[in-house]
């Protein structure tokens, strides 16, 4: 029930709809359904009212609170550690990756900085152990003023919440990106009739009524301005409706009638107000301190708590924020700075350096190189607790602070550093116009440069990324070789990503520089690397081909450390790739993808999650590369993160569902107008050679596989069309292109020396080959491509040979054949080529029963990923950190999997995964 409208808050009397909807909200909680919703509404409009009566509703909850400080934006995790502060005495019941990452973030253990989704994921642990004793509700109170670290973390909580009775309400004036996709309840004005209720209990004597309806027009309902305008206003204002014009900001005349009240305030209690209002955390003892340094006594806080301005309990507090921001605006620049600097003497220097640094900064006049330094050392500390975000924040006070062109602008660029660390990429923009505005070095130039291509390439601008790069990489050699050598390695990825589109910065002008770097003694892996690739372009796969192997025996056989494997990883996966090397290639991927989990690396975890789902579903196991999507995308939603769309198409080429994947390929190729990435266009086309190559639509094929291979700035995508395009070229009877396309296939293929690139060579040839010749070469591709793990490809031997069999009238022998593909093809559930196998079988004279319509799965792409984990022995607490759920919500989904599978326990999952076929890697 909702509390009577006679018991609530003068100030919620029309507010029956929010109300409503918070009791229903509270109740959806209480009985196990976890819920988020954001109270949204400019200043003043009631969001606190609400948020202290649902609190008060809540009983039998346990209630946390927090409210975002304007001053306190820049110290990450300060809001969070205001959340959570009472429940630290719990932490140690999270798994130790998550009790690492929040002890970090909260100062409390050095170590490296915790991925903010890691710190997420700590905290939706630590509320979901909280909330088995009772339910709980988070109210988070001025939102716009969390730092961002915090914001990130709660909004990430609230997202992720399932089965736990947690509830968490947020009160914001404008929902920020942070809380994007949590429901949001929009507050308005108050109706007319219950504005002048409002009005009226906020007067002790009448009013006429003309001003009566000119205060609540020029108000318009809002509830703050209501109580607070009036109390400013003389008795001649009010009579007559002078005094109150209606052109500045309603947020501004409400914090102007607060500036009014405070004036009327002695001195020594106005400079403690101040005081109170720049230190965020309302500690007594230190605000105390401060006062003391200031020379302002104990009884100046009694004006102000008799006013109701502000409460000087065990925690100062102010009736309102925009009290405490007026309170600040409407001091002096000397005063500021003055109650700063008492705040710096008085704050720990070793319990917390970092806010001590910040109310320094605050206090100085003009340039402090002290200060300045003070900060930079708080940069590193803040970047281990808060991540680039906060470090980010102290350079750039820094460099405002700095004197020296020369570390102004190191100040700068390191600030535009983080900034691209944490994806703001529009700041980094701004504060590199910023710096090529100062007298720069070369090197600080030349890593200007470097800073922009990396914007250019991280946020998808494919073919601006690669010329940067080129730029940057071309002025670092004879600065920092070691760099100069990376940057050449981006450029170079840069440049395959674009494709055909880049423009002055194509693989070859990549290649051919960083062909002309001086060759070291004793190189490292990633020297290797870059001259196998470089060499791969300049040279072509013949002479590369040595350089290729011995580039990936090195980070294979090699001891790579965290950050070496996600410095490098990438680069190794194209040497490998490159060699037709696919055992290496899935071990990298593999061994990379165990690391960023490790490290929590969630920017790059879908990235490599989709890339090993592509090669395993080219290796017939469907139902992993599915899993691996769905957690791909998983963790694109958690993230923001916009989802690839590579995964699932290849998947439903393969399977030759032509409904699910045509639009897919159509979207790939229309989204490349946005990303710039030609490498999108050159993967669409070649899956869509293999669906219509399955559903023996040749002249379809041929159109796709020779947009695909035609690519001149592909090393990798184009090269796999090509057995396509043979295949296709000749059952439409286009020999020349055939023979063309095998000539390029031959050159890379016979200089990797692997079984996979041997047996598609092979397959190709005896395509376009007679009589014994034909055989041997079917043979060939039949037994490489059986020592692979690439399945479909070995089916496909098959088939190809089989429908040979049949055209030479040796049925019986293709019937074997045919057989063994229409078998494979239908274990592994590619649909379209198995019905190319049957068709072929019955022309045989076979009899064959058309496969049944695969049955979809009823369990949901989570569900059948959460199965697959619990299968391979993780437990719930596992499954819940690799998935961003609580133990509680893996738990509940499985009790929905044991109930649609019909079984009662885990041991009874490896049963029901073979038993039910939708499962099944197919």
């Amino acid at each position: 029930m909702v509390p009577s409208l006679q018991d609530a808050p003068v100030e919620l009397v029309n507010r029956v709809v929010e109300r409503e909807a918070l009791t229903g909200f509270l109740e959806a909680v209480r009985t196990g359904e976890g819920r988020a919703l954001v109270l949204s509404g400019d200043a003043g409009l009631g969001k606190t009212a609400l948020l202290n009566d649902v609190a008060a509703q809540a009983r039998g909850f346990s209630v946390l609170r927090v409210s975002g400080m304007q001053s306190e934006m820049e110290l990450a995790f300060a809001g969070l550690h205001q959340l959570c502060g009472p429940l630290l005495k719990r932490v140690e019941v999270l798994p130790r990756p998550q009790l690492l990452a929040l002890r970090t973030a909260f100062g409390l253990a050095e170590g490296p900085p915790p991925a903010r989704f890691m710190v997420g994921m700590a905290v939706l642990s630590l509320l979901s152990e909280v909330s088995r004793e009772r339910p709980l509700l988070c109210v988070v109170d001025d939102l716009h003023w969390l730092d961002r670290a915090s914001a990130q973390a709660l909004g990430f909580v609230a997202r992720r919440l399932g089965a736990d009775p947690i509830g968490i309400v947020f009160g914001t004036r404008t929902p920020t990106d942070e809380v994007a996709g949590v429901r949001e309840l929009r507050l308005d004005g108050l109706a007319d009739q219950h504005a002048h209720e409002l009005l009226s209990s906020a007067l002790s004597g009448p009013l006429d009524a003309r001003v009566r309806d000119q205060i609540v027009a020029e108000t318009r309902g809002n509830p703050l301005a209501l109580l607070e305008l009036p109390r400013t206003m003389s008795r001649e204002e009010l009579a007559g409706g002078f005094g109150f014009p209606g052109t500045a900001p309603l947020s501004g005349r409400i914090e102007e009638s607060f500036a009014r009240q405070l004036d009327a305030l002695p001195g020594d209690t106005k400079l403690l107000i101040c005081l109170a209002s720049a230190e965020p955390s309302g500690d007594a003892k230190l605000i105390w301190r401060a006062a003391g340094l200031l020379g302002i006594p104990h009884v100046a806080a009694r004006p102000a708590t008799a006013s109701g301005l502000a409460d000087f309990g065990q925690r100062i507090s102010f009736r309102h924020p925009l009290l405490r921001r007026a309170a600040y605006r409407s001091a002096t620049a000397e005063q500021r700075r003055a109650v700063h600097r008492a705040l710096a003497e008085a704050t720990d220097p070793v319990a917390d350096p970092d806010r001590r640094a910040w109310h320094r900064a605050q206090s100085t006049e003009g340039p402090d190189e002290d200060a300045a330094a003070d900060l930079e050392r708080s940069a590193s500390r803040a970047q281990a607790r808060g991540g680039p975000n906060a470090a980010a924040a102290f350079l750039e006070q820094a460099a405002a602070l700095t004197v020296d062109p020369a570390r102004r602008a190191d100040h700068m660029l390191a600030a535009a550093h983080a900034n691209l660390q944490a994806g703001s990429y529009d700041r980094v923009l701004e504060l590199l116009a910023m710096v090529r505005a100062e007298p720069l070095t070369e090197l600080q130039s030349a890593r200007a440069d470097l800073l922009q291509g990396n914007v250019a390439f991280a946020s998808g601008l494919g073919s601006e990324g690669p010329p940067l790069l080129l730029k940057a990489a071309r002025r670092l050699e004879p600065l920092d070789l070691d760099l100069a050598r990376e940057t050449y390695l981006k450029a170079w990825m840069a440049a395959m990503f674009a494709g055909d589109l880049a423009i002055g910065g194509s693989l070859a002008d990549v290649s051919q520089a960083a062909r002309r770097l001086p060759v070291s003694a004793h190189p490292d892996e990633a020297e290797l690397v870059l001259d196998a690739l470089a060499r791969v372009i300049v040279e072509g796969p013949a002479g590369a081909a040595p350089v290729m192997r011995r580039a990936v025996s090195a980070i294979v056989d090699a001891c790579l450390t965290p950050d070496q494997v996600l410095r490098w990883g990438w680069f190794a996966h194209a040497a490998a790739v490159g060699s037709w090397d696919f055992t290496n290639w899935r071990f990298l991927l593999e061994r990379e993808l165990k690391v960023l989990r490790t490290v929590g690396a969630f920017d790059l975890l879908p990235i490599v999650l989709a890339t090993l789902g592509t090669v395993t579903t080219w290796s017939g196991e469907f139902s992993a590369a599915a899993a691996m999507f769905a957690e791909a995308e998983t963790i694109c939603e958690v993230t923001g993160a916009p989802a690839a769309a590579f995964g699932p198409t290849i998947l439903a080429c393969l399977r030759g569902d032509e409904d699910k994947a045509v639009p897919l390929i159509h979207s790939m190729i229309a989204e490349v107008e946005v990303t710039g990435q030609g490498a999108s266009v050159t993967y669409a086309n070649w899956v869509a050679a293999v669906l219509y190559n399955g559903l023996g639509r040749y002249g379809e094929a041929l159109a796709a596989a020779v947009a695909s291979s035609e690519s001149s700035s592909d090393l990798f995508i184009a090269l796999w069309s090509l057995p396509e395009l043979v295949e296709a070229a000749a059952r439409t009877g286009n020999t020349g292109v055939a023979e063309a396309a095998l000539a390029r296939l031959a050159e890379s293929t016979s200089a990797g020396g692997t079984e996979v690139g041997l047996g598609l060579e092979a397959r190709s040839r005896a395509l376009l080959s007679g009589g014994d010749v034909a055989e041997q070469y079917y043979l060939e591709a039949v037994d490489r491509l059986g020592r692979t793990p690439l399945r479909p490809e070995l089916g496909r031997a098959h088939l190809l040979y089989g429908e040979w069999l049949r055209r030479v009238n040796r049925r019986v022998d293709a019937r074997h054949q045919l057989k063994i593909a229409h078998e494979l093809f239908s274990e592994l559930g590619m649909r379209a080529f198995a019905e190319r196998a049957r068709r072929e079988l019955l022309a045989t004279g076979e009899r064959v029963r058309q496969g049944a319509e695969e049955s979809e799965s009823t369990l949901t792409a989570q569900e059948t990923l959460i199965v697959r984990l619990a299968s391979a022995g993780l437990t719930n607490q596992e499954i819940g950190a690799q998935l961003f759920l609580s133990a509680r919500t893996v738990e509940w989904h499985l009790r929905n999997v044991f109930g649609k599978l019909g079984i009662t326990s885990r041991r009874q999952l490896a049963t029901a995964l073979h038993r039910d076929g939708a499962l099944l890697d197919r």
